[in-house]
């Protein structure tokens, strides 16, 4: 038995028209998301589609939003972050990829990296947004104050941070 996701929009594949699908998740779903992600919060959560059956295989091309706020990898600070990306997921029979699965290892071509199995007529697109934004936060990001942070703790040895590369590097970051 398997558990129903946090943000779960089942969509049949008889039901796909030209008009695009938007999925957002509600407050509760969003929630549940944030601990399910080891997020403080997830303050918007929503991705617009233009679904295209071809056979039994799904395309499903659009964008992703997504707000939220995560704690630095460093000083634990509260750091809001948002997306707006292109999202490209495409949804194929389950029997198709547990039949391709072997013990030996394959090298994956690049249209066969966002591969969502699905049984029967419908997949689960809810699941496939929040795997997207699993996907795109980034476990070690840092705050403006991570580097007062490292020094109070004696994680950088005096000067290491200093001079002309460490400068560059900050204007590149914007900090």
């Amino acid at each position: 038995m398997t558990d129903t996701p946090e943000f779960s929009r089942p969509f049949d594949i008889r039901g796909i028209t030209a008009q695009p699908v938007t999925v957002e998740a509600n407050e509760a779903e969003r929630a549940a998301l944030a601990q399910r992600f080891g997020l403080i919060a997830v303050g918007k959560l929503a991705a617009t589609l233009s679904l295209e059956a071809h056979g039994d295989e799904v395309s499903a091309n659009g964008t992703l939003t997504a707000e939220w706020v995560q704690s630095c990898a460093v000083s634990g600070e509260d750091l809001p972050m948002t997306i707006e990306d292109a999202i490209t997921l495409r949804f194929v029979p389950m029997a198709r990829l547990e039949a391709s699965e072997a013990d030996e290892e394959i090298e994956l071509e690049e249209d066969e990296l966002d591969e969502i199995g699905y049984e029967g007529t419908s997949f689960d697109l809810g699941e496939a947004v929040a795997q997207s934004l699993a996907l795109a936060i980034d476990p070690y990001a840092v705050g403006p104050e991570a580097d007062d942070t490292r020094r109070r703790h004696g994680l950088v040895e005096e000067g290491e941070a200093d001079g002309p590369l460490a400068e560059a590097l900050k204007g590149l970051k914007g900090t």
